[in-house]
């Protein structure tokens, strides 16, 4: 039987206050790069639940969920490991909440606030072409309301076995 081919799914946030957007600056095997608060979908936990973690893991602000901004699907190939990987990300809006004092996630330099004119004088160091875009789709005011995201009680399920 030969594999099923399955893209990395991963969930990010776009975190606006007064016209500017919380970003990380983080360290990637391509170099140092912006991204939004971002990361793997875990085992147990629904879309809604790991961008919330997410956020709070990367930048240490609370950050709850009110609209699904797009769907992105992207390939990448590591020009220094040759690794390909095709990500399937889940973009979220939301309410920006406290910040806390707690160390960021590993990797992570700091979580820095920028302008939109910010974000695009550095479109370079952006970790992927989608960093823009999704901020772009949220001006656009594409939004999809969460309720049209359902995860079934056996995704908290244990297994044991």
């Amino acid at each position: 039987m030969s594999d099923i081919w399955k893209p990395s799914v991963t969930v990010a946030a776009v975190m606006e206050r007064e016209g500017r957007y919380l970003l990380v600056e983080e360290e990637t095997s391509e170099g140092i790069r912006f991204n939004q608060p971002a990361g793997h979908l875990d085992p147990s936990e629904s879309l809604e639940q790991a961008v919330a973690r997410e956020a709070m893991e990367e930048t240490a602000h609370e950050f709850t969920p009110t609209g699904l901004i797009g769907i992105y699907m992207s390939r990448y190939v590591s020009a220094r490991t040759g690794k390909d990987i095709t990500y399937l990300s889940f973009t979220f809006c939301g309410e920006v909440g406290a910040q806390h004092d707690q160390p960021l996630d590993v990797g992570i330099l700091r979580a820095v606030w920028m302008t939109y004119d910010e974000m695009v004088a550095c479109r370079d160091r952006h970790r992927s072409p989608s960093v823009l875009q999704r901020v772009d789709d949220y001006l656009a005011g594409k939004r999809v309301p969460l309720s049209y995201l359902q995860t079934h009680a056996s995704v908290y399920e244990v297994a044991n076995g």
